[in-house]
């Protein structure tokens, strides 16, 4: 193997970014069925194939979440601690529920994103529940990649795939206030 490493730097390269930066590879391996979108004009046709072939197209939110609308929660949802749930987001001192998100120029174009149902968070109180405001019920945030179409230098019609890292709130979590209430 050492005569082949010596007489391929395109595969020592790969080694080393596989041991070193496996993250890297698999974002790599991802983005090369998109190859040809990102460095050259496609049309919506060839957009949506491209989509298609990607592996994370493959990959759908489990069809079973209660997805609410969008816009904000009526109010704190207390009485979820009145009845006993399973769901770690209805127990939670921070629940949350999912929303739909849609955006056309980005593909996946639909996803599920969490949404904190309290400013505040749950607790007990002199033996009844409350919303505490000493704490607050912030997201949890992962970065997650998605390909943007973008027109920039391309003819009416045509576009270019850009690999774009967004934030996507997965959950919500109880954290001490920046300031506390008096």
């Amino acid at each position: 193997v050492p005569g082949l490493l010596h007489h391929s730097p395109l595969l020592l390269l790969i080694i080393i970014i596989i041991t070193f930066h496996p993250q890297i590879f698999i974002v790599a391996l991802c983005l090369v069925p998109a190859w040809g979108c990102l460095n050259r004009c496609c049309d919506e046709d060839e957009l949506r194939e491209t989509a298609q072939k990607k592996p994370w197209s493959r990959i759908q939110p489990p069809q079973d979440l209660p997805v609410a609308l969008h816009g904000p929660p009526e109010s704190c949802p207390l009485d979820l601690y009145q009845r006993l749930r399973e769901d770690i987001k209805d127990r939670s001192l921070s629940p949350w529920r999912y929303v739909r998100v849609t955006n056309q120029d980005y593909f996946p174009s639909t996803y599920v994103e969490a949404q904190c149902l309290c400013q505040g968070c749950i607790m007990m109180k002199k033996g009844s529940l409350m919303e505490n405001h000493d704490y607050n019920s912030k997201p949890v945030l992962q970065s997650r990649a998605f390909l943007k179409r973008e027109q920039s230098s391309c003819q009416g019609g045509q576009y270019r795939l850009k690999v774009e890292f967004r934030k996507v709130a997965v959950g919500c979590t109880c954290v001490t206030a920046s300031s506390i209430s008096s």
